[in-house]
């Protein structure tokens, strides 16, 4: 499997908007989807198949509710967090 060395651009300087925990929340996603999800996602689509290992690792990462508050079992994020790390993990 190749690695993914895909680098987002950033035309807009959307960077120089986000705080140091969304970028903190943006880095990790990224790291996680390079390396559990860009190398199989290719030969799972080709079969039309879901990778149901990743369900774990989605949840280890925050992406499901990241915004519930850390009371209720969430992370307490908010929602531009939220948004980043789906961005990420549709690429």
């Amino acid at each position: 499997m190749k690695p993914d060395l895909f680098q987002a651009p950033d035309y807009y300087n959307l960077d120089e908007l986000l705080t140091d925990e969304h970028k903190l929340v943006r880095d990790a996603a990224r790291e996680w989807v390079k390396r559990e999800v860009s190398p199989i996602i290719e030969d799972y689509a080709q079969k039309a198949e879901f990778p149901t290992q990743i369900i774990k690792g989605l949840a280890e990462i925050g992406a499901f509710g990241p915004y519930i508050p850390t009371e209720y079992g969430g992370a307490g994020l908010d929602q531009i967090s939220y948004g980043l790390i789906m961005q990420l993990e549709i690429r």
